[in-house]
């Protein structure tokens, strides 16, 4: 099943694409690690994460508190 989510999610990534983005590719496995990005309007990186395993990606819900919380920092500076 497909959704818009509103924002661009990577899938099916090249080695090219990996090192692009400075990814680890494992080479056992011929296949780029987990690279997740939270990024500005601008273009930004605000946080990454890479990892060779479960432990250290990102929790949507996490992620979602940490957009939150970000926007409502960025509405008080503008505010101000």
């Amino acid at each position: 099943m497909s959704q818009d989510l509103g924002f661009p999610v990577a899938y099916g990534m090249t080695r090219t694409d990996g090192d692009a983005l400075g990814s680890w590719w494992e080479e056992r496995r011929d296949h780029i690690q987990p690279s997740e990005f939270v990024i500005s309007k601008s273009g930004k990186v605000i946080m990454s994460t890479y990892s060779n395993s479960p432990i250290g990606r990102m929790d949507p819900a996490e992620a979602l508190t940490l957009v939150q919380y970000l926007n409502a920092q960025r509405a008080k500076t503008e505010k101000n």
